[in-house]
């Protein structure tokens, strides 16, 4: 009854993070208009060519927090909380190196 009790919970358990993962998964895909939005209306020295793969390392490389940030925006508007997020997700290194690619994948974007 232990045994069965003990393997209850664990696959409980990874009912619960694949839950949570998806959860994740459909938040994130949820804020890139929002993300998008600020870009284009916020940070006008982003080519045009590169808003969205600049959304996609900003969504990739956000936390959970950050993407909470990002859904509520997503409901309420853009504002400077959106915009400081949006901030704090491009310093990281992560980020830039996704970016740093993201650029040099772009046709004629560096030379």
């Amino acid at each position: 009854m232990k045994q069965f009790i003990a393997m209850t919970m664990i696959l409980a358990a990874s009912a619960c993070a694949q839950a949570t993962q998806q959860v994740d998964s459909i938040a994130r895909e949820g804020t890139k208009g929002v993300i998008t939005e600020t870009l284009a209306t916020r940070f006008p020295q982003v080519p045009k060519q590169l808003i969205t793969p600049f959304t996609d390392c900003i969504v990739d490389n956000a936390d959970a927090a950050q993407v909470r940030v990002f859904a509520k925006s997503a409901v309420i508007g853009v504002d400077d909380t959106t915009v400081a997020t949006v901030r704090a997700v491009l310093s990281r290194p992560e980020t830039v190196q996704c970016l740093s690619r993201s650029a040099g994948s772009v046709p004629g974007l560096l030379g």
